[in-house]
C-alpha cells in the first residue's frame, strides 16, 4: 500500500510540474536549457519567475554562441555589475549560452565570471546549443535567417555592415568615439582581467604589482576627452582584446558545431530580462546588432536599490 501511494504521489508531482504557473514568465513557457553544473534541464520560465526569496527578483541573460562578441560582453558586464544587481534585489541570475557545456565553462573562465559551475554561486550557467530559448524570447536571428543555401559565415559578414542587425555599426563606432554622458565602468574591469591574463593590447592600464588593482587608466590622461565617463577608444581596445585573445585564439573550443550552424546560431543575437516574483518583466532587452547588448546602467536606473 505504501509503495502504491509513493508511486501515485510521484506521478501527481510530475503532472503538476507540467502545468503552467500563473506567475511564470510567458514568453519562455515550456522552454528549457541545460544546467552546466547538474546537466539537468532547467525550465526557464520558472527560473526567471521564482526568486530566491520573497520580494526579490530574477534575471536571465540569453546569450549567443561562446566565441561571439555579444556573449563575451554579456559575461564581462555580469561580472562587474553583480554587486549592483544584488543591491537591487536581483539575487537569482542565469546566463544561457548557445554552445556545449565545455565551451560555456571555457568562456566564463576566460572572463573570470563566478558561476555555479566553477567556484562561485552568483550566476547559474546554462547551455542551449541550438538557440531555442533565444528564439522563443524573440531575439533577432540576423540576416536572411531562412536562406539555407547561403553560408552562415557570409550572413555574419553581412551583419557586420548592419544587414539584419541595424545597430551593429552604431555600437562598433561608439566604441571608438566614446560617450560624454553615460559611464561604462565595466570596460576598465574587463580590460584589467584581460591584462592579468596576458591579453594584448596590454598597455591601457597600469596595475599594482601586488594587488593587480588598477592604478592608472591611461585613457583618463587623454586631453579633453579623458574626463568623459566613457573615453574614446576605450571600448574599442577591449573589443580588440576580446577578438584576438578570446574569440580567435579559442575559436576551436568556443565555436558552434555544424548542427548549431545549421540551426542559425552563428547569426542569432541575444537579450535579457529581469522579472519580479510574479513573473512580470521589469526590464527587457533584445540585441539589435553585433556588440549592441543591453546597457546595464539602464537596468540600474530602472530598478531601484532595495532597502
Amino acid at each position: 500500500m505504501t509503495m502504491k501511494l509513493h508511486v501515485v504521489l510521484r506521478v501527481a508531482a510530475a503532472f503538476l510540474l507540467t502545468l503552467p504557473l500563473s506567475n511564470a514568465y510567458a514568453p519562455l513557457a515550456g522552454i528549457t536549457a541545460r544546467s552546466v553544473k547538474t546537466l539537468e534541464d532547467v525550465d526557464l520560465s520558472r527560473f526567471v519567475s521564482t526568486p530566491a526569496a520573497k520580494g526579490e527578483k530574477c534575471m536571465l541573460v540569453l546569450g549567443t554562441y561562446a566565441a561571439d562578441f555579444n556573449a563575451i560582453e554579456y559575461a564581462q558586464r555580469l561580472r562587474y555589475y553583480l554587486p549592483d544587481l544584488q543591491q537591487r534585489g536581483i539575487t537569482k541570475i542565469g546566463l544561457v549560452l548557445n554552445c556545449e557545456t565545455d565551451a560555456a565553462k571555457r568562456l566564463v573562465d576566460l572572463v573570470d565570471l563566478p558561476c555555479d559551475a566553477s567556484d562561485g554561486k552568483e550566476v547559474t550557467l546554462m547551455v542551449d546549443p541550438m538557440g531555442n530559448a533565444g528564439r522563443a524570447f524573440g531575439v533577432g536571428t540576423g540576416w536572411r535567417p531562412d536562406d539555407s543555401e547561403m553560408s552562415p559565415y557570409v550572413k555574419l559578414f553581412g551583419m557586420l555592415f548592419g544587414l539584419g542587425a541595424w545597430a551593429t555599426l552604431p555600437a562598433v563606432i561608439g566604441g571608438y568615439i566614446g560617450n560624454p554622458f553615460k559611464p561604462q565602468p565595466w570596460i576598465e574591469d574587463a580590460m584589467a582581467v584581460g591584462q592579468r591574463k596576458g591579453r594584448w593590447p596590454d598597455m591601457a592600464l597600469i596595475l599594482d604589482d601586488n594587488s593587480d588593482k588598477v592604478v592608472t587608466n591611461k585613457f583618463t590622461e587623454l586631453p579633453v576627452v579623458g574626463s568623459w565617463p566613457r573615453r574614446p577608444l576605450e571600448l574599442a581596445t577591449l573589443r580588440l582584446q576580446n577578438m584576438l585573445d578570446i574569440s580567435i585564439k579559442n575559436w576551436k573550443e568556443l565555436a558552434p558545431n555544424d548542427e548549431a550552424l545549421n540551426a542559425g546560431v552563428l547569426t542569432q543575437l541575444g537579450g535579457c530580462v529581469v522579472c519580479d516574483e510574479n513573473g512580470e518583466a521589469l526590464f527587457e532587452w533584445k540585441d539589435a546588432g553585433i556588440c549592441a547588448v543591453a546597457n546595464f546602467e539602464d537596468i540600474l536606473e530602472k530598478i531601484p536599490v532595495t532597502e
